[in-house]
């Protein structure tokens, strides 16, 4: 559902550590995580039968580099509002931006609501069920694509986010952690590893998501639960620590993405056009809290008015 330019070490073919080729066989992996997921998967809106395509969109965009718990309450409340494309569609942009709250990554609303708007115009108000035409739609790329033809259609591709990654990487490729930046040799590794039926396609995909979430963490693995521990290159490794560049943190206080939402939050809370001195409040430092409004109206987050006032866009 969050990027960066880091590759992985050791990527060539016959580098040490490189992934397993996609002629390895590893359909030993199937059984016992669908199996798995069948018995622990968490019951989530967006898995539930009534949420259908739009509420299989609407919960891939949100969560996109945000947990779920900060998710769901939004969720409800934005389904409960926008129960189709076309409902979002009707409203300005600036009214997804405010509902969007404290999310972060507010570009995601605008892009949500251009979905919205190309559906409703292209489609008829329902979602697309081919791939080429979900990946057509403004804001939408490779992955989500993927996982909305998946998840809401049952379809046969390989939805590769951050949790998938982690759990290819120890289970088949035998590191710790996936590069930062996805790389085109894993690509490769998680189309080879897709069961060949479109419906245990569409399970592996939400399965592989579910044991990264919940039992192959970032941080703290829990081997013991794991369904495929008897057979992951990582662990029968031993463990080893990760090799290569440092992985990267992020940070957030201070940052200028700090200063955006705080600005944002201003202009969430008020109905109406709000003027410069009520921003200029928001952040002592005026160099930083410029640089980030004029990112937001940069992004189309935000509308400038004569008079120094300041909106969330209409249009």
């Amino acid at each position: 559902m969050t990027a960066t330019t880091e590759t992985a070490a050791n990527a060539g073919p016959d580098a040490p550590n490189a992934p397993e080729t996609p002629g390895h066989d590893r359909t030993d992996l199937h059984a016992p995580v669908v199996d798995w997921f069948d018995k622990h998967a968490r019951d989530l809106p967006w898995r539930r039968p009534e949420a259908g395509a739009w509420g299989v969109m609407v919960s891939e965009f949100m969560l996109q580099q945000t947990p779920v718990n900060r998710v769901l309450p939004v969720y409800e409340q934005w389904l409960e509002r926008w129960p189709r494309p076309a409902d979002l569609a009707a409203e300005p942009p600036g009214e997804a931006v405010r509902a969007w709250g404290r999310l972060g990554y507010p570009r995601r609303a605008l892009r949500l609501h251009g979905a919205a708007a190309a559906i409703a115009e292209r489609h008829g108000g329902d979602v697309p069920v081919k791939h080429a035409q979900l990946l057509a739609l403004p804001g939408v790329g490779e992955y989500t694509a993927a996982a909305v033809a998946s998840f809401a259609y049952g379809q046969r591709h390989a939805v590769l986010d951050t949790n998938v990654r982690r759990v290819f990487a120890r289970a088949v490729s035998g590191r710790q952690y996936p590069p930062n930046a996805t790389t085109a040799a894993e690509r490769k590794l998680a189309r080879a590893l897709v069961p060949e039926d479109d419906a245990t396609a569409a399970r592996w995909a939400a399965a592989t998501m579910e044991l990264g979430a919940l039992v192959c963490t970032a941080r703290g693995p829990e081997c013991d639960r794991c369904p495929i521990a008897d057979r992951c290159a990582w662990l029968l490794a031993g463990s080893p620590a990760h090799e290569g560049p440092p992985r990267r943190t992020q940070s957030y206080a201070g940052t200028d993405r700090q200063v955006r939402g705080r600005l944002l939050a201003v202009l969430r809370e008020s109905h109406g056009p709000v003027p410069q001195a009520t921003l200029d409040r928001v952040w002592q430092d005026r160099v930083q809290r410029a640089r980030a409004l004029d990112g937001l109206v940069a992004d189309g987050l935000v509308e400038p008015l004569e008079g120094g006032l300041y909106r969330l866009p209409l249009s």
